[in-house]
């Protein structure tokens, strides 16, 4: 019988989670099946997953940052099929492939000074890169890295992620990795001043909860590592390609970052596309001699569809005006969530910088609510914002997730394609759940205490 990959979805959909508890992670099945997110959908397009019965999902996680386009973009699946279609060669590997050399000129262009790429498959490995290319550029050993920082899962990255749950049993780490205190500028500085860092590297906004350098943190850091040769590394894997209202985060502040980490959205949702871009004279300091001309490579990172999706997803950002809707949306936004946060005590804050937003929540005034606060709280940590997560789930169908660990903290990474529809939609259900969550004893409440216990036997 012909192989019919249609055919077969057809007729295994609805197995998803079973095949994943048996083939897959067993531990994730069992956290989506207990917060309520065991959702088969069959459809996406846009902001928007769909079930079989046809029910919409508005997608504020963007798959982690993957989606600012939107998902199944007719301008990437028709570069997917006209590359197909040409049969080109794909991975000689002993060749200089068209395809790659467009992206990596359109990327530079996008960038400034930085005037030589290297493409690889995901924004882990981009970091990878990232910190091999610092130390054979300058001879150092140290990299530098912020508390709450994100950098990635493989070895190198996760030694300078500074996240003790994604660290828990994976040690001992990269030697040479150093963790900044946040915003502590004189210990970034002294630290600097040792003569033996390799690089600094930092994220625009950090992915982990949502948390902004300051303006004169962000400057100073550049300046010391321009003053003693080190390399400043913007990680742009979330915050790149108009996350944050500008095609790069680090333009806020018009910065000039050494080497940028780009992945996520590059990919526009099909094929695994990741990259970082650097200057020709740090580059070169790695391809050095014609027999190095291959001592950093990776087989899959310049193939054919991983290019013409990028090349296609940098289009879509320039015709469409993206980063300007997410810039003027979030604004909006934000401004919204503000007006929540002067109706509900439970908000704390509001922060974030154009599609990338954290609401923050806080210990109630109301003597009721403190104490099934100080309960949910005394059970786990972060269980409260996943209640919020769980409710803006099950009851209004939009799709956020818990901006870390043991943390009261919600974000939204809206596709940039989103407008004032779907902004007032998630702000009209954050203050129904809010609402809800004052009824004590109530449903909200009542899924938080149940989470904990079906946790508890399910462990």
């Amino acid at each position: 019988m012909a192989f019919n990959i249609k055919t077969i979805i057809e007729q295994r959909q609805g197995d998803n989670y079973e095949l994943h508890d048996r083939h897959l992670n067993r531990s994730l099945v069992k956290v989506l099946r207990t917060i309520g997110l065991d959702k088969v959908y069959v459809r996406a397009s846009g902001a928007y997953l769909y079930d079989a019965e046809g029910n919409d999902y508005l997608d504020f996680l963007s798959g982690y940052g993957v989606y600012n386009i939107g998902r199944n973009h007719p301008v990437v699946k028709q570069a997917i099929r006209d590359v197909l279609d040409l049969d080109l060669s794909n991975m000689v590997q002993m060749d200089c492939a068209l395809l790659s050399g467009l992206l990596a000129e359109a990327l530079v262009k996008r960038t400034g000074s930085r005037d030589a790429v290297f493409f690889c498959n995901s924004g882990t490995e981009a970091v990878e890169g990232a910190i091999k290319f610092a130390r054979a550029a300058t001879g150092r050993p140290h990299i530098l890295s912020l508390e709450h920082a994100y950098h990635g899962l493989t070895y190198g990255s996760l030694s300078i992620t500074q996240n003790a749950h994604f660290q828990e049993g994976f040690g001992p780490f990269m030697p040479g990795a150093e963790r900044i205190a946040f915003e502590d500028i004189e210990g970034l500085e002294k630290a600097i001043n040792k003569g033996d860092v390799a690089a600094f590297i930092v994220e625009p906004v950090q992915g982990k909860g949502v948390f902004i350098p300051s303006d004169e943190f962000m400057k100073r850091a550049q300046a010391a590592c321009q003053k003693h040769g080190t390399i400043f590394i913007c990680d742009e894997v979330q915050t790149g390609l108009g996350r944050t209202g500008t095609l790069w985060g680090y333009e806020h502040l018009g910065l000039d970052p050494d080497i940028i980490t780009v992945a996520k959205t590059l990919s526009g949702g099909y094929v695994p596309a990741a990259a970082f871009i650097t200057r020709r004279s740090i580059h070169q300091k790695v391809y050095s001699r014609m027999d190095r001309c291959v001592v950093h490579s990776t087989t899959f990172g310049r193939n054919n569809l991983a290019m013409a999706c990028g090349l296609a997803t940098l289009n879509i950002l320039d015709e469409e005006q993206l980063p300007a809707n997410a810039k003027s949306q979030g604004t909006a936004l934000m401004a919204s969530l503000s007006k929540l946060a002067d109706k509900h005590d439970l908000i704390k804050e509001v922060r974030g910088r154009g599609f990338m937003i954290a609401i923050e929540f806080q210990e109630p005034k109301s003597l009721k609510l403190k104490m099934a606060w100080k309960a949910v709280h005394a059970m786990d940590k972060g269980l409260f914002a996943q209640m919020i997560v769980t409710t803006l789930f099950k009851k209004h169908r939009i799709l956020t997730h818990v901006a870390g660990h043991n943390m009261d903290v919600v974000k939204i990474l809206p596709p940039l394609i989103c407008g004032d529809k779907e902004c007032k939609r998630f702000v009209d259900a954050l203050d129904d759940t809010l609402q809800e969550v004052t009824k004590f004893p109530g449903p909200v409440w009542d899924f938080g205490i149940n989470l904990v216990s079906q946790a508890v036997k399910k462990s």
